[in-house]
C-alpha cells in the first residue's frame, strides 16, 4: 500500500536516507516500498533542536529509524535512557514501551512513544515551574 504525502511549499521530508525539499508550490505524491522510513519535517529533530533529555532520546530513536544499521545507535540510546530514569523515574512505563519497540525492531512505534515521553517531560517541567512562572512566560511571549 502506498503512502500518500502532501507537502507544503518549502517543506522537507526524509524518505529513506534522502532529504527531499519541496519547491514553492504544494506537491502531492505517493511513496511505495516495504518498511521505508519516512519522516515529515515537523517530526524531525536535529542535534541543535534536541535540547532536553527526552528530545535526545527521540533523536537517537530517529537515527535508528532512518539508519541501515540501527544497532549502531543502541548504546547511545540506552545510556540516554538510563540517565533519564535517574532524574525522572516515573517515566519508567514509557521507557519500557519504547524499549520493547526497539528490541522488536519497530523503530517507528518507538519514535511515536518517544513523542509521548517528550510531552511528559514538558508537563513535569511546566508543573515544576508553577502557575506564576507559566503565566509570566505566556504574557512575555
Amino acid at each position: 500500500m502506498a503512502l500518500k504525502v502532501e507537502l507544503k511549499p518549502h517543506e522537507k521530508i526524509i524518505v529513506g536516507s534522502c532529504v527531499i525539499t519541496n519547491t514553492d508550490q504544494r506537491a502531492k505524491f505517493l511513496i511505495e516500498g516495504d518498511r521505508l522510513p519516512v519522516l515529515r519535517e515537523k517530526d524531525i529533530l536535529t542535534p541543535a533542536t534536541a535540547d532536553t533529555p527526552s528530545k535526545l532520546i527521540y533523536l537517537a530513536v530517529q537515527l535508528m529509524y532512518i539508519s541501515d544499521y540501527p544497532q549502531d545507535q543502541h548504546a547511545i540510546y540506552f545510556d540516554l535512557m538510563r540517565d533519564l530514569l535517574l532524574v525522572i523515574p516515573s517515566a519508567a512505563p514509557m521507557v519500557a514501551e519504547i524499549n520493547n519497540h526497539i528490541l522488536c525492531g519497530d523503530y517507528y512505534k518507538a519514535l511515536k512513544e518517544s513523542k509521548k515521553l517528550i510531552a511528559y517531560e514538558k508537563q513535569l517541567l511546566d508543573n515544576a515551574r508553577g502557575p506564576d512562572v507559566r503565566a509570566g512566560l505566556s504574557t512575555a511571549a
